[in-house]
């Protein structure tokens, strides 16, 4: 689709000269209908997706519902916290109610307008003013009435701001839903960042815990002239860089409890007694479907957002052109005028004027002509601006199933590896004790037990932050009815 094109400048300049005596044809045929008649823009998007993921797909019974996969009550009830009180869904929701009276507005144009008025003064002329001489009298002035106007939509220009503005409303409707996507998600992510958290907390626990035992094991070790003093300095070393550990994940769990509060609009104090209760890493679902790629056209609100953005442009282009054209107007006033308060229902007081009118704006200095330019320019922009909606949209997807499909192939081998490390943990302090290999060795096996827990912990988190991202990605979330906004 490509939004240039030649503007009828010379022809509007014809069919107008010819059509003017011809009002009552104008009214019912019209000559030009200005603009480009919108045509949804085919999108590029590919026939598959690269990423293909072995095992059981089947898509979730509900893709608006897609948290509801987990079988967590505490992210149910942050999802709905986030859904009924986010002050940016708020703000959302009012701009769908400012889009709506802006259509509102539009509609009026193409109606006609009907305004009443009235007045009463008292004049006195100055006697300095006054030619006969005659000594000037104070007269009452009364009236009142009412004037009306109709503008006749000929060349479609009032037709185009009504299309506008109804697919601007159309738009601001679907970036609420948007939001709505990412809002959802947002607050998932952090919650499963929370849980993840916790759990590396645990593990650092557990683990320092565990190397508090070497330390006393190298002690007595020490004291009974079995070990040398190095062993438990570095025993030590390694005991307290884990507990330091602490409290940076702290200050990190703190944060995402912060954010977590923002997104559903609670104190921070509320927040630790939503959260209190840990359950581990909340579990997603092994299987799912992306669908096609097409689908994404169908399900992503960004996506129609972007079309009917483009929509909107479109037709403030023949908005634009409208002014290349004559606009007629049907006019009539009535009113009561008499400088005698007891003669003002008397008939012979009444005045009044009806007629048509046209108005033309024949030299601009290309003004005119560039508002048009200006409002192409901007329907382009909004045509690239789509088309880079859906490529990104695509990548986001092929990125959430790369993601899903090479995060369950490490957490397999992290998990054989954290089995591995254990045992390993085992022998060695075996050994240790029975003097067979030095401490260094245990040092060795402690950290690699720890680190390879903590790893396993951060990438169940990101698994189950991809599928986030993946249901994300395919505008699950996003509510089919707003009979809830205003």
């Amino acid at each position: 689709m490509s939004i240039s094109r030649s503007h009828p400048a010379n022809r509007s300049i014809q069919a107008v000269l010819c059509s003017i005596p011809l009002v009552i044809t104008l009214l019912t045929q019209g000559c030009v209908l200005v603009g480009i008649d919108y045509e949804t823009p085919r999108a590029n998007s590919p026939d598959a997706w690269t990423v293909s993921v072995k095992g059981d797909l089947e898509r979730p019974a509900n893709l608006a519902k897609w948290w509801k996969a987990y079988n967590d009550p505490t992210l149910d009830l942050l999802i709905e916290k986030t859904r009924g009180a986010n002050r940016n869904l708020k703000i959302a929701s009012q701009n769908i109610s400012t889009a709506r009276a802006q259509r509102g507005v539009a509609k009026s144009f193409a109606l006609a307008t009907l305004n009443g008025d009235g007045s009463y003064s008292r004049n006195r002329t100055s006697e300095f003013l006054s030619i006969s001489g005659a000594e000037p009298h104070p007269l009452n002035y009364y009236i009142t009435g009412f004037d009306a106007g109709w503008e006749i939509d000929v060349f479609g220009g009032l037709r185009r701001n009504i299309e506008a503005s109804e697919a601007n409303l159309e738009a601001s409707i679907e970036l609420y839903r948007d939001v709505l996507v990412t809002l959802l998600s947002e607050t998932a992510l952090n919650y499963i960042e929370y849980r993840t958290l916790e759990e590396r907390i645990r593990i650092a626990i557990s683990n320092a815990a565990a190397q508090r035992s070497s330390v006393e094991l190298t002690q007595s070790r020490l004291d009974a002239g079995l070990a040398p003093r190095i062993d438990v300095t570095q025993a030590t070393t390694n005991f307290e860089r884990t507990r330091a550990l602490i409290p940076q994940l702290k200050i990190q769990l703190d944060a995402v409890r912060n954010r977590l509060a923002s997104l559903t609009a609670e104190s921070p104090s509320s927040m630790i007694e939503i959260l209190h209760l840990y359950d581990g890493i909340p579990a997603p679902p092994r299987g799912y479907s992306a669908g096609m790629p097409c689908d994404l056209i169908r399900a992503r609100p960004d996506i129609r957002a972007a079309e009917r953005q483009l929509a909107r442009e479109t037709a403030l282009i023949g908005v634009a052109e409208a002014d290349l054209y004559p606009r007629f107007i049907l006019f009539g006033d009535f009113s009561l005028e008499t400088i005698t308060a007891n003669n003002f229902w008397n008939t012979a007081a009444s005045s009044y004027s009806f007629g048509p009118a046209i108005r033309w704006q024949i030299f601009s200095a290309g003004r005119v002509r560039n508002n048009i330019k200006i409002e192409e320019a901007a329907a382009e922009q909004a045509l690239q601006n789509y088309e880079n909606t859906v490529l990104i949209a695509v990548e986001e997807v092929e990125n959430s199933m790369s993601a899903i499909a090479n995060g369950w192939d490490r957490f397999a081998t992290l998990a054989r590896a954290d089995s591995s490390a254990r045992e390993t943990v085992d022998l060695i302090k075996e050994n240790y004790q029975n003097g067979l290999v030095d401490f260094q060795r245990v040092l060795e096996a402690e950290r690699t037990k720890f680190m390879t827990e903590d790893d396993l912990a951060i990438e169940r988190g990101n698994i189950s932050r991809s599928y986030v991202a993946l249901y994300k990605a395919l505008g699950g979330g996003s509510e089919p009815s707003l009979s809830a906004v205003p």
